[in-house]
């Protein structure tokens, strides 16, 4: 019976991966026990028990970015942190460590080293995190979501998709899309998602130029997201929603897509084969235009900053291509060149590989 402690969490960009591998080896090995570290302010805090895994909590220590009083407070929380990770990591006689970033990832890697057991690190962004760019140090089983990741050791495994997109069939799926989302047969679908808070930008840019998209002979699918200061613009073939809890339906549904750039979004539309407009999250250290790269390269997408994803542009740009359908047939192709669905696989089988050598 093998024990894993998975480490990460946060954000959705952590979490995501870390359950969709925690489920993959809870369905093919029924001795196993797994076991999430996290904190109790990340996301992992609901999602990790809703999906019936234990949740082992450890201080959030995050490191100083300036030298001032939290800085000072900094090495013995850190140190305490580590200790705790030993101390589970031994009382739990866990066999590999798997880190997907984040606080904890840090000082279980760390605790990892110092208990003599295997570290698997899975960096879901094309630019990665200090969290494993630092674990990448201290073992070579590395994997990556996105190819050429400048990290040690990376090894390209995709990234570890949630279940229900690894078996989406968008063909079979589509004619209940469309009658779940009230869209219709005739008109393709433009999928609009900011996340689940939303992106204000691209909710008023879309919904300015509404009846634009909808002249083109398009249909929208607009999810705007938890926080979203827009007025649905009540036209036919415009559908607003404040949130969707069957995205896997929106994505067989939709024929394009209009969104950020996070890791799994990017990933989820390449491996689906569905070509965007990436309007890149314009906060942070620019990661999404990294995560974006390889399906731009291919022809599968288009790049805009978020300052200049302006009404005009939609006009101008957005409705002259959906128009032209043979060339979003070719980005589908193009996008569909640098997906994968195999992620979870993928990374399994290198947490397998480090606990054989």
């Amino acid at each position: 019976m093998t024990t894993y402690l998975l480490a990460g969490g946060g954000t959705a960009g952590h979490v995501n991966p870390l359950l969709a591998v925690a489920d993959r080896i809870r369905a093919t090995e029924a001795d196993a026990t797994v076991l999430v570290l996290g904190t109790a302010e990340g996301l992992e805090s609901r999602l990790v028990p809703a999906r019936g895994y234990e949740l082992i909590v450890v201080a959030r220590v995050p490191f100083p970015r300036r030298p001032n009083r939290a800085a000072m407070r900094f090495l013995p929380r850190f140190n305490a942190a580590v200790r705790t990770v030993t101390d589970v990591i031994r009382s739990r006689r866990v066999d590999v460590v798997v880190g997907f970033g984040g606080y904890v990832s840090t000082p279980a890697y760390l605790a990892a080293r110092r208990a003599g057991v295997p570290i698997v690190i899975h960096e879901a962004n094309a630019r990665p995190g200090l969290a494993n760019k630092l674990g990448a140090r201290l073992t070579r089983h590395v994997g990556v979501a996105f190819a050429g990741t400048p990290i040690r050791h990376a090894r390209f495994v995709g990234m570890p998709l949630r279940p229900e997109i690894e078996r989406l069939d968008r063909t079979k799926a589509r004619p209940d899309a469309l009658a779940f989302f009230g869209l219709v047969q005739e008109r393709p679908v433009l999928l609009v998602t900011g996340g689940s808070l939303g992106a204000r930008k691209l909710n008023a840019t879309m919904v300015a130029a509404a009846r634009d998209l909808v002249a083109a002979g398009w249909q929208v699918l607009h999810i705007t997201g938890s926080k979203a200061e827009v007025t649905d613009p009540q036209l036919p073939n415009y559908h607003l929603l404040e949130y969707c809890d069957r995205m896997d339906l929106a994505l067989a549904a939709a024929d394009f897509a209009v969104t950020r750039a996070g890791a799994a979004t990017v990933s989820e539309l390449c491996a689906l084969g569905i070509p965007a407009v990436y309007v890149p999250y314009p906060v942070g250290n620019g990661e999404q235009r990294f995560n974006a790269a390889p399906v731009l390269a291919a022809g599968g997408g288009i790049l805009i900053d978020d300052k200049d994803f302006v009404p005009a542009f939609v006009q101008a740009e957005l409705v002259t291509l959906l128009g032209d359908r043979a060339h979003v047939a070719a980005m589908a192709r193009a996008a569909a060149s640098v997906g994968a669905l195999d992620g979870t696989i993928q990374m399994v089988d290198l947490i397998h590989e480090a606990l054989t050598t």
